[in-house]
C-alpha cells in the first residue's frame, strides 16, 4: 500500500492475488471493497450484477487470504434498493446463515490452494470451500489423515464420507478422500466441509 494508507490497505475493485504484505513481507490487514454492479451509486441503466455465485465465492477468496469483503450495494434517490441487489443479498444471506462459521472469525489456513477451491480456518477446525465438483473422489491437500477427528457437510451437520475404495492402488492413510454422493456438488455456488482437527501433540 502507498505510504499514506498507513498499516492496512483497502484496494477497490479487486482482490489481490496473495493478500497484503508491507515491505518486510509481514501481512497487513486489509480489505476489498467491492460493488454489486459496477458503479458505488444508484444507475439505473447499470444492470451488470454480479450473481449471488461470485460474490460468495469473492468473500470466500477475502477471508482465505486474511482480508475483509465490504460490499457496496448503491440506493435510488427515495433510499430503496434495487429489486436484482435484494435478491441477490437474499441468496447471500441464505448461504451465510448455513455457512457464517467458515467465515466469522475466520482466516487463511495455511495450507496449499486446492484446484477444486479455498480453505478457512478458525482454531483446529478447517473449512473446505468445495467449488468444482471434478471426477472421483476429492482430495483434501494438505489435511492429515492422522489428524482428521470429524468430517461434515457444514450447511446440515450431516456426514460427510471419507476414505478411498479398497481396489484403488497406491493407497495413502495420510492422504483424506471426500466421496460426494453425486456428479454435482450440494451447493453449486460453495459447497463448505467442516474438518475438525485433533490438537497437535505438545513437543
Amino acid at each position: 500500500p502507498e505510504i499514506y494508507a498507513g498499516d492496512f490497505a483497502s484496494p477497490e475493485q479487486i482482490i489481490p492475488a496473495g493478500g497484503v504484505r508491507n515491505d518486510e513481507g509481514a501481512a497487513l490487514p486489509w480489505e476489498s471493497c467491492l460493488t454489486l454492479n459496477n458503479r458505488w451509486g444508484y444507475c439505473a441503466a447499470d444492470r451488470d450484477y454480479k450473481t449471488s455465485k461470485t460474490v460468495i465465492r469473492a468473500l470466500v477468496e477475502c477471508v482465505s487470504k486474511n482480508g475483509n469483503l465490504l460490499l457496496n450495494v448503491g440506493p435510488d434517490a427515495r433510499g430503496r434498493f434495487p429489486d436484482e441487489s435484494l435478491s441477490i443479498l437474499s441468496e447471500i444471506g441464505d448461504w451465510m446463515e448455513r455457512n457464517h462459521e467458515s467465515i466469522h472469525g475466520c482466516g487463511a489456513a495455511d495450507l496449499p490452494k486446492p484446484d477444486w477451491g479455498r480453505y478457512t480456518r478458525k482454531g483446529s477446525t478447517v473449512y473446505a470451500h468445495v467449488q468444482e465438483r471434478g471426477v472421483g473422489p476429492l482430495w483434501l491437500e494438505g489435511i492429515p489423515g492422522s489428524r482428521v477427528e470429524r468430517v461434515t457437510y457444514l450447511a446440515d451437520r450431516s456426514e460427510v464420507r471419507i476414505g478411498l475404495p479398497d481396489w484403488m492402488p497406491n493407497r495413502n492413510p495420510e492422504q483424506v478422500f471426500v466421496n460426494f454422493p453425486s456428479s454435482r456438488l450440494p451447493d453449486e455456488r460453495d459447497t463448505v466441509i467442516e474438518i475438525r482437527l485433533k490438537q497437535a501433540p505438545t513437543p
